[in-house]
């Protein structure tokens, strides 16, 4: 089993569960979208020392937790479950604590680390250029750049800044977005 050394940041003990049925890991738990100056305090110690990997639910609470974290500890790195691998097979919530095995080394597989303050690479016009931000397609053409780039779903707005954030160039962009469209890439 992989031995990860980094802390994964995770919501709650079922996640915690799941990750350590897939990766030799440590955890720590948020306990929930309300992070206390506690807990980043912790994930700051935690970051200057081992790393902080964080893997949250593919929702509105877990996009929460990872913008607190971002904001407050630059420089973490960053996993993503696609929303379907975090899909409880009846209805409920999405969350890692559905996940499979091989989604979560998939997502612990291709990390982004976040480059703050950065010269944005990628534009709004070359978003609406690419069909990305408005139109019948644009929402379906977002989760599928989403899930090709292992940046998880966005609406409009977090796709700008997933991608800027990451430090993803307009050609990996362009690149990903062919792929996703059936088309061939032109060199």
């Amino acid at each position: 089993m992989k031995k990860i050394k980094e802390v994964i940041v995770v919501e709650g003990k079922d996640d915690t569960k799941r990750i350590k049925l897939a990766v030799n890991a440590d955890t720590l738990e948020t306990r929930g979208s309300a992070i206390n100056d506690e807990t980043i305090e912790q994930i700051e110690q935690l970051q200057s020392t081992r790393g902080i990997i964080v893997l949250t639910d593919p929702d509105y609470s877990g996009e929460k937790i990872r913008n607190i974290i971002t904001r407050e500890v630059p420089g973490v790195k960053h996993a993503f479950l696609k929303k379907k691998d975090a899909a409880p097979s009846a209805k409920g919530s999405l969350g890692v604590e559905h996940a499979s095995v091989e989604a979560i080394r998939e997502a612990l597989n291709n990390l982004y680390t976040e480059v703050p303050d950065s010269e944005p690479l990628i534009t709004r016009e070359d978003l609406w250029d690419l069909g990305l931000l408005a139109g019948p397609t644009a929402k379906k053409k977002r989760a599928l750049l989403g899930e090709k780039l292992k940046i998880g779903y966005t609406n409009g707005k977090q796709l700008y800044n997933r991608l800027n954030l990451f430090q993803i160039t307009p050609e990996k962009l362009r690149d990903a977005l062919e792929e996703t469209e059936g088309r061939k890439n032109e060199k």
